[in-house]
């Protein structure tokens, strides 16, 4: 009897393209392949890439190498932004055989009738101007917590971003299927569901043609909150100007949405974000972090920041550390900014030295240590509710509190994906707080 071929995947960037990865996998495996792990030589290997991290080509050839050393028979699909953005450069890659565009890396099952190695890369691209349906995509088996799309596309323009020319526009799925495949994802056992998208802040969008918002952000939210099953559901990154008074406000009494905001800012200087075309100033941001914790005063709150932008001075820079610095803000992601070819930021002047854009990023990280440290030691002797994961990390279980807390318990594997109440003990700099067990909730999977 003939062995099912195997397949594994790599992927690199947001929650988004491990959501997409999770579907495509589920759809190899109903089509009769047994994924493995990356470095088990699979038969097909398949390479979700991203436009947002820095050397996007350097990545996407190093994790080729390592699939060839592993297999040099492997038949090798690389799919993704960075697909979409430059698929001759990708098919260039020694050992690649498919290069899958944004209509196509749902469609990759139907270009694996031959897993032969190929003399000459195939390519199935697309004019972004294509890609104009909502395909639905949530990962599960691979983490605790469900990572569901919701929205995907931009129809920003900041100046210094290829998203909306590797996604296309935005668009939305139907309110009625989102509560559907949560209620789904509730009957697998999934206790905590993480909402993603490019942008979700501007769900409604259906009909990427007229561009006509059908149902908002909040009405989305409003219509989840009602899933049985589900306990906890979390909203990643949201634009500021888009993170409306009231859908905080809804926040503040949900039972199931907890209380964790990622808002990008990108710069706490108002000039940088002009350059940037972001569509705020750091006055509305304050607002926001200030409505936020007047009435969530326990709320988690994450900030992205990028450094060393075009035109950013050392005047720009100090700016954006003292605005954070004042900030009520609990972490930071730094992104340190680099030159992306057809976006109109590589054409301003005022470039800032890599050297001085690395010793930016390390300010703010310091600065990131700094602001999580003084929020876990806030909340030392309060109780919350974890979920906690299955890895048992030298002899731990960890998991997260619902305002975002990493705490570490001692590991019993029968509390794992399930929520339970502990009071947060100590936190000494590591990667999670300390935490004693309180009680055994009947919260189990």
């Amino acid at each position: 009897m003939k062995s099912a071929p195997t397949v594994s995947f790599h992927t690199l960037g947001c929650k988004l393209n491990f959501a997409e990865t999770s579907t495509i996998a589920r759809q190899l495996k109903n089509a009769g392949f047994q994924k493995v792990e990356f470095e088990g030589g699979a038969d097909v290997v398949v390479i979700n890439t991203c436009s947002v991290t820095e050397n996007a080509d350097k990545e996407c050839r190093t994790i080729v190498r390592r699939a060839m050393s592993a297999n040099p028979d492997s038949f090798v699909a690389i799919i993704g932004c960075y697909a979409q953005l430059k698929p001759e450069e990708i098919a260039a890659i020694d050992g690649v055989d498919l290069v899958l565009g944004a209509t196509e890396k749902f469609n990759l099952v139907t270009y694996l009738d031959s897993l032969k190695k190929k003399n000459f890369t195939e390519i199935h691209s697309c004019e972004i101007e294509d890609a104009t349906t909502f395909t639905l995509a949530y990962s599960l088996g691979d983490r605790t917590r469900a990572f569901l799309k919701v929205q995907d596309g931009c129809d920003y323009t900041c100046s210094y971003c290829t998203i909306p020319l590797a996604r296309g526009n935005s668009r939305s799925d139907k309110i009625e299927n989102i509560v559907r495949q949560a209620n789904e994802l509730a009957s697998k056992g999934v206790k905590e569901i993480v909402l993603t998208g490019v942008n979700i802040g501007d769900y409604g969008i259906f009909d990427t043609k007229d561009g006509k918002r059908e149902n908002s952000f909040l009405e989305l939210i409003q219509a989840l909150d009602k899933v049985d099953g589900i306990e906890r559901f979390r909203i990643s990154s949201i634009e500021p100007n888009l993170l409306t008074d009231e859908i905080i406000s809804f926040v503040s009494t949900s039972n199931r949405f907890v209380p964790h905001f990622h808002i990008p800012l990108q710069s706490g200087s108002d000039k940088i974000l002009g350059l940037m075309r972001r569509r705020y100033r750091k006055q509305l941001y304050a607002e926001r972090i200030a409505h936020i914790k007047t009435v969530m005063p326990e709320a988690c709150i994450g900030v992205d920041v990028i450094v060393g932008f075009p035109g950013e001075t050392e005047i720009e820079f100090q700016e954006t550390y003292s605005f954070l610095q004042e900030l009520n803000i609990s972490y930071l992601h730094v992104f340190t900014y680099s030159e992306r070819e057809n976006t109109d930021a590589v054409l301003l002047q005022g470039v800032v030295p890599i050297h001085e854009r690395k010793r930016r990023n390390k300010m703010l990280r310091i600065l990131s240590e700094k602001k999580r440290a003084a929020f876990y030691l806030e909340h030392i002797g309060k109780t919350y509710p974890v979920l906690l994961e299955e890895e048992n990390r030298d002899g731990e279980l960890q998991g997260y509190t619902s305002n975002y807390i990493r705490v570490s318990v001692p590991y019993d594997e029968s509390l794992t994906n399930s929520i339970h109440e502990v009071q947060v003990t100590s936190f000494d700099g590591g990667v999670s707080a300390k935490a004693e067990l309180l009680t055994v909730n009947a919260h189990r999977s």
